[in-house]
């Protein structure tokens, strides 16, 4: 797992305006980051939460579906959450000026 871990920080870091990535195991503890570790965990309890959330309302909407990315848009960033097998990716982005 850690070369794909590796594999998945290379590929999405080289996405222009992202500010930070992070992967985090089925328990909401952080793997591996490129953020600072207090907002890194800040964002893993969160997103953990959002995709709890998503899964069971996707569910209720239709038993057949299943989630398979989240994405939030602030006035300041862009979160897109990304639900794997044994982990989840969180990729915090700048939007675009």
């Amino acid at each position: 797992m850690s070369a794909e871990i590796e594999e998945i920080l290379k590929r999405y870091g080289n996405y222009p305006n992202v500010a930070g990535i992070i992967i985090v195991d089925a328990f909401a503890i952080p793997i591996k980051t490129t953020m600072e570790y207090t907002l890194t965990v800040h964002y893993a309890a969160l997103a953990n939460i959002l995709l709890m959330k998503g899964s069971k309302m996707t569910q209720n909407l239709d038993a057949s579906n299943e989630l398979t990315a989240l994405r939030l848009r602030t006035l300041n960033h862009e979160v897109m959450i990304v639900p794997e097998e044994n982990f989840f990716i969180i990729v915090v982005q700048k939007p675009g000026q």
